[in-house]
């Protein structure tokens, strides 16, 4: 016979693990590409459990300019701006692992956001 959970036991199990939750943004994929797989690679190396990296959606900015400053009004340029966004989390990180992605050297142009849940 399987025992039941509660609705606050549940919670509670949910609760004990903590998460360190990491946002990579960056306008080029194959950069933020072997960003992340530097940062998993280092969480790995210190025995961390490591869920993703989960490809978010490209967040993509349209501008339209006037080709010309007067007359020609229906002679337009479109440009974009694509941005990458990669999510990866690390399951009970150690002080250890932390450290290790405190010191990590990542390349400019990625964006990290490290929140921890």
């Amino acid at each position: 016979m399987t025992a039941k959970k509660t609705k606050s036991q549940d919670k509670n199990s949910k609760e004990s693990v903590s998460r360190l939750r990491i946002r990579a943004r960056a306008y080029e994929s194959k950069i933020l590409d072997s960003s992340v797989k530097q940062i998993v690679d280092t969480a790995l190396r210190f025995g961390a459990t490591v869920s993703g990296p989960i490809p978010l959606p490209t967040e993509i900015k349209k501008y339209t300019v006037n080709r010309s400053s007067f007359v020609y009004k229906d002679a337009r340029e479109q440009f974009e701006m694509r941005v990458h966004k990669r999510l990866i989390d690390i399951l009970n990180p150690d002080a250890k692992v932390i450290e290790a992605l405190t010191n990590l050297s990542l390349p400019s142009g990625v964006n990290i956001d490290v929140k921890m849940i």
